[in-house]
């Protein structure tokens, strides 16, 4: 699910980083070329960040934490007494000011009026230890694919265990927002790992990138939730048309959003799901999700109380318009709170039109009650302790509610673990990049065992 506000300025969050093209009319000096890295020192967190300039004049940045991999800079100037560039579409004109000092850069991280010192440091920047990152040689087959959804084509990766099957199989569904097939979020890859775990134990596992991201085609803004339910559809019956997989054993893992989706995938009539894993999916009303992780989030982050209910006026007042179809006046509201928030707090204008698609709207009018009431088949629904983004708090009880009338449902929350299930005292999203587990080891034993005893591998 989407972290933090809606429509807020936070001093150097960069996400929904868009590439853009460098303004620079002249090549870069000789001194500046190659790559730097240093911190931007965050009081709590430092953001590490690395940037190369090229000889044209251009220059990327890559901020690992934040899943931030050569985006183009803009505004880059390389005179030795004058470093500069800024980030394309982030809210208070985010960007560096700085000057060559000898064998380092030094200068101010600038955003929203505030500047925090930052010394540059030649080389490039070391990515994050993920030490459960899947490394080759495989004891499994991989093969990238494509198969068509409607009008669109959706590209993935199936993983498949060695010998002729036929193999239980299952879909991963992402979360909410443009996520490749990995689910790569602030240097860490959950899907990548979860097949990797699921393959080695038996079972065909398919990972998709969501429409507009990698090799699928279409624009996520424009898909509904019903049109994400079809490509997912469409996965499952690819799966089924493979001859090495067992048609009657096709089931579905949702992370996040996914949870959202894969009960309304399995509640099609003829959708013959097999099985249901849902990992921190939420059990009540979108709308009420995202009011209750703002209050969360931004308690957490220390945030005076009086802006707490302010966003969460806002956020309540906008999610009702959507709830009640009034596309074009939460249009208007959300542009009127933005407008009336201090210049170098606004949010870009792309942001603004981002909070009012048809994406964000299936998401903040989705009730799941009905497709999870519907479901007939094993069901492992599983939460965090900590998580902020779907709390157990609010989401456990309604699921275990919601699937009481099912046959076999099991809902778990593993206390200290947040919403990418990783071990963390706070669960706060900001450190999701700090932490070097991926997933915690007891999770992926804990599915993988009920995946065994429900639906045995060949």
């Amino acid at each position: 699910m989407r972290t933090g506000r809606v429509i807020v300025s936070v001093l150097f969050v960069v996400a929904g980083l868009v590439a853009g093209c460098s303004s620079a009319e002249e090549t870069a000096g000789p001194a500046v070329i190659g790559s730097w890295h240093g911190d931007i020192q965050v009081p709590g967190q430092p953001i590490g960040i690395g940037v190369n300039f090229a000889e044209n004049g251009s220059a990327t940045i890559d901020i690992p934490m934040q899943g931030v991999r050569a985006a183009a800079l803009k505004d880059v100037r390389t005179e030795p007494d004058r470093i500069e560039f800024t980030i394309p579409d982030v809210p208070g004109g985010a960007g560096f000011q700085g000057r060559l000092d000898g064998e380092r850069i030094t200068g101010d991280w600038v955003q929203s009026g505030e500047r925090v010192p930052l010394t540059l440091e030649r080389g490039a920047i070391e990515n994050p230890a993920r030490p459960q990152d899947p490394k080759p040689p495989y004891p499994y087959r991989s093969e990238d694919v494509t198969y068509r959804s409607g009008d669109i084509t959706i590209a993935g990766t199936l993983t498949e265990p060695e010998g002729g099957g036929p193999f239980p199989a299952m879909l991963l569904i992402t979360g909410s927002g443009p996520q490749d097939r990995n689910e790569d979020l602030m240097g860490h890859r959950p899907f990548q790992l979860l097949a990797d775990t699921f393959t080695r134990a038996g079972y065909a596992v398919l990972r998709t990138d969501d429409r507009g991201v990698g090799g699928t085609g279409g624009v996520l803004d424009d898909a509904t939730y019903a049109d994400l339910a079809d490509d997912a559809a469409a996965g499952v019956g690819f799966l089924r048309g493979r001859p090495e997989i067992d048609p009657a054993k096709v089931g579905l893992f949702g992370h996040s959003e996914g949870g959202y989706l894969a009960p309304l995938v399995a509640a099609k009539p003829d959708s013959d799901i097999a099985f249901a894993v849902l990992m921190a999916g939420p059990s009540v009303l979108g709308a009420d999700v995202l009011i209750e992780q703002n209050k969360v989030i931004m308690a957490a982050a220390g945030s005076p109380q009086n802006e707490i209910d302010d966003q969460v006026r806002y956020v309540t007042e906008w999610s009702a318009l959507l709830l009640a179809g009034d596309t074009e006046g939460a249009e208007a509201y959300t542009q009127r709170h933005n407008d009336s928030l201090p210049e170098g707090e606004r949010a870009p204008q792309s942001a603004v039109d981002a909070f009012n698609t048809p994406y964000m709207a299936s998401f903040i009018t989705y009730d799941p009650k009905p497709a999870l009431q519907s479901l007939r088949v094993p069901v492992l629904a599983f939460f965090g302790g900590t998580d902020q983004q779907v709390l157990a708090t609010q989401n456990e009880q309604p699921m275990r509610d919601n699937l009481a009338a099912g046959p076999d449902a099991t809902v778990h929350t593993f206390p200290g673990l947040n919403h990418l299930m990783q071990p963390s005292s706070t669960g706060k999203p900001s450190e999701y990049s700090t932490i070097e587990t991926t997933i915690d080891p007891a999770v992926l034993t804990y599915v993988t065992d009920w995946l065994t005893q429900h639906i045995p591998p060949r």
